[in-house]
C-alpha cells in the first residue's frame, strides 16, 4: 500500500531550515509539519500549514528588521 501526502517542497538557507526544524520539534505551530527533511537546502512540509508558517516567518522578520531612517529629510 502506498501512502500519499500532499505537501510543499521548500528550499531554504541553513538559518531558515534550522528555524523550521525548531518550530517542528517544539510544536510551536500546534503540531509537526515537516514531512521529510531531504538535505541541506530542502524540506518537504504539509501544505495545510503554509499560511500559519508564513505568518510566523513574517513575525520573525519583523522582529529582526531595522527601520530605515533618512536623516536628510
Amino acid at each position: 500500500m502506498v501512502n500519499v501526502m500532499k505537501g510543499i517542497l521548500v528550499k531554504c538557507d541553513p538559518a531558515l531550515k534550522q528555524f523550521l526544524l525548531h518550530l517542528d520539534e517544539t510544536l510551536k505551530l500546534g503540531r509537526k509539519f515537516i514531512i521529510q527533511d531531504l538535505d541541506e537546502e530542502y524540506v518537504f512540509i504539509s501544505e495545510d500549514i503554509m499560511d500559519v508558517l508564513q505568518a510566523k516567518i513574517d513575525d520573525l522578520l519583523d522582529q529582526i528588521a531595522f527601520p530605515i531612517v533618512d536623516k536628510h529629510t
